[in-house]
């Protein structure tokens, strides 16, 4: 079975610990993968997590209120497994959506979903020592539907890492700051989890940027202005309010960027 063949089976597989068995049976043979292929990829109909999740319109997802109840902990800690379990699907789609670019491209995003993976464990670990697992609460699809809008390696990269993960550098530090606030040592154990994330997603955010301007060189095009342009086409209202300006900086953006996103930045 050729790499993509293996891609295809893990990214539409429900079964989570069979997803992970069988992608940990290409990470660890990655050196030998072959990434050549003339076979067209399809498109999804149907996020993985559709098979153990209630998928429904965003406005309908619990709202993350408190850290003082059990359920208030596990709708907070569902909504992070949620996005960090999306990420995994989102990272070998990657992958597999478009073949035949330099293998450094490959082992790039492989390195995202095995990050992805000790991500969603760690924080899998920790909903679960609430009472409550996975597919407890409704999620959306967002992402999902991104991807799916997304079938060109410039927007790719311009949406998934350099929009939607780039802003999960944001939430992640509004999250700690609030948990900061609390004296339940439940909390803490939450922090050093999103600690290592937010540490570890800098470089997911990374490569992003790194291969949203290889293709912005391949094409011949300037990457702020088309960077822009692409979330234009792609959100109606996208101006954000706080960014967490130094993870923003390591992760390859630029200060102009930055002060485009929020004029009041200062960098």
């Amino acid at each position: 079975m050729s790499f993509y063949q293996n891609l295809e089976k893990i990214i539409e597989c429900g079964d989570i610990n069979k997803k992970f068995d069988m992608f940990y049976e290409i990470w660890n043979n990655k050196e030998s993968l072959n990434f050549k292929t003339d076979k067209k990829p399809k498109l999804f109909e149907k996020p993985s997590y559709a098979d153990f999740c209630e998928i429904v319109h965003p406005s309908r997802v619990p709202r993350r209120r408190g850290f003082d109840t059990n359920e208030k902990k596990a709708v907070l800690l569902h909504a992070i497994v949620h996005i960090e379990f999306s990420a995994i699907d989102l990272a070998l789609d990657a992958c597999y959506r478009f073949p035949n670019l330099p293998d450094e491209y490959y082992y790039d995003w492989l390195e995202v979903a095995e990050d992805e993976i000790r991500h969603f464990k760690m924080i899998n670990t920790l909903l679960e020592k609430t009472g409550y697992k996975y597919g407890d609460f409704p999620v959306h699809n967002s992402l999902f539907e991104a991807s799916q809008k997304t079938q060109d390696l410039l927007s790719r990269m311009a949406i998934i890492p350099r929009w939607y993960e780039a802003g999960g550098l944001d939430a992640n530090e509004k999250i700690i700051k609030k948990l900061q606030k609390t004296k339940d040592p439940f909390a803490q154990e939450v922090i050093d989890a999103l600690m290592i994330i937010l540490k570890e997603e800098i470089p997911h955010v990374q490569k992003g940027d790194k291969w949203f301007k290889f293709e912005c060189k391949r094409q011949n095009l300037e990457p702020i202005e088309t960077y822009f342009k692409i979330v234009d086409n792609f959100f109606k209202d996208w101006k954000k309010k706080d960014l967490n300006v130094a993870a923003r900086l390591k992760a390859g953006f630029t200060c102009k960027e930055l002060k485009i996103l929020n004029e009041k930045i200062e960098c």
